[in-house]
């Protein structure tokens, strides 16, 4: 089952998210609903509502684990198995780190919020770079074996990046004015509650 929007909203409420969280999250799915409607404009099939819905759910256990240190990325993707959510358990399992090879053509649905997920700094679409400088800073602290982990998840990420954008009409310097141009939602026929 994909869930709407609402409901996502509503496991939001459920499992307590922060306010802050939340807002991280709907600008994930802005920028991965903007990729994935790019890519299917390019001929290449991606189905929107996993995305969307993934892209909500990511860090659905972020805040509690905030407070137990287990790993989000985990839990999130039982809660997502818990609530019969299978679509989108290894969504929310790899929004940190892609496990696999990366799809050569085209993209899943995984590897569109993973990505979304590294161009947002909390509610603010940023470079990769200035992401990557974030998490060291903020999560690898001292801990040298964790901000070499973080990096070399950068390599795969820019990658990813490189093959997702040459099947695109934008570049990545372009996501942060095209998911602030509400015509172009309305031109993609995008969910309004996405903006809310």
């Amino acid at each position: 089952m994909i869930p709407s929007i609402d409901q996502c909203c509503e496991l939001m409420d459920q499992y307590r998210m922060l306010d802050n969280i939340r807002a991280h999250s709907f600008m994930v799915a802005r920028v991965a609903a903007l990729i994935a409607h790019g890519l299917r404009k390019a001929d290449v099939f991606v189905a929107i509502e996993p995305v969307i819905a993934g892209a909500l759910l990511h860090d659905i256990a972020k805040t509690p684990c905030l407070h137990n240190g287990e790993n989000h990325a985990i839990v999130g993707r039982d809660i997502c198995l818990q609530h019969g959510l299978d679509e989108l358990a290894e969504i929310v399992a790899e929004h940190v780190v892609l496990r696999g090879a990366i799809t050569e053509l085209g993209a899943s649905a995984k590897e569109i919020v993973n990505y979304a997920d590294k161009r947002v700094r909390h509610d603010q679409v940023v470079s990769l770079e200035e992401r990557k400088e974030y998490l060291v800073g903020h999560y690898g602290r001292d801990d040298l074996k964790l901000c070499q982990l973080i990096q070399d998840n950068f390599v795969t990420i820019r990658l990813l990046e490189q093959r997702l954008f040459v099947q695109l009409d934008f570049g990545p310097d372009d996501i942060a004015g095209l998911v602030a141009d509400r015509t172009r939602w309305d031109a993609l026929l995008l969910p309004l509650e996405l903006f809310l």
